[in-house]
């Protein structure tokens, strides 16, 4: 067991992290997205201290560079279900060619089990408003997860590979698995319980890697 396997470390979000030692890896540092997790690949030889020490630094490099990406975005989040609906058809055009056309796309209250829903012989995407007060990026992503359940309509590799192009699948079914793992055990979170992300067993899509030297 290499230093630190054996605890549970938590990024700001709740996702579960990663140490990765290698012994080919002689100076360089770099922490990435994978299935839901965030890796930190550092060099064998570190001492334990230098592993805590780096893996806080890509932590958190990770972070603000996940919050310049979706800084960019400072949109309104669509409160109404015609501004979802509209929402949903722009991130239709720019991620999936505009090949995913729903009927409706609305927000519900009753949707306890799941952050998204599709019906895909109907054309409709239902989501739950627990998300409203979350970051934009996770909701586009239960909205794309949705879209893209239109087009293919299980969990098999044509359907994930539909989200390839989301810079953000992986950052956010961490998050959600954040909220949902937080909830469960009374750690926060909304006070009936966070729905669950029904791709949470899935292979999560690389968003992006930060290095240091």
């Amino acid at each position: 067991m290499t230093p630190g396997e054996g605890d549970l470390q938590l990024t700001h979000d709740g996702a579960p992290v990663v140490v990765r030692r290698s012994a080919r890896r002689r100076r360089t540092v770099a922490a990435f997205w994978e299935d839901g997790k965030a890796v930190v690949a550092i060099p064998a030889h570190f001492s334990r201290a230098q592993e805590k020490e780096w893996v806080s630094r890509m932590l958190d490099k990770l972070r603000r560079q996940g919050l310049r990406r979706s800084a960019g975005a400072g949109k309104r989040k669509p409160a109404t279900d015609t501004a979802l609906a509209a929402h949903a058809a722009a991130l239709s055009a720019r991620y999936l060619a505009g090949r995913a056309v729903p009927t409706s796309v609305r927000w519900v209250s009753n949707q306890n089990s799941r952050w998204g829903s599709a019906t895909p012989s109907e054309g409709t995407i239902r989501l739950s408003d627990k998300l409203r007060p979350m970051p934009q990026w996770v909701i586009d992503y239960v909205l794309l997860h949705e879209l893209a359940h239109l087009l293919v309509a299980g969990h098999n590799a044509a359907f994930w590979r539909l989200l390839d192009s989301y810079p953000e699948t992986g950052r956010a079914k961490a998050f959600l698995e954040g909220v949902s793992f937080a909830t469960s055990r009374g750690i926060g979170g909304p006070s009936n319980g966070a729905p669950s992300d029904d791709s949470r067993h899935q292979d999560a899509l690389d968003p992006g890697c930060a290095d240091a030297d």
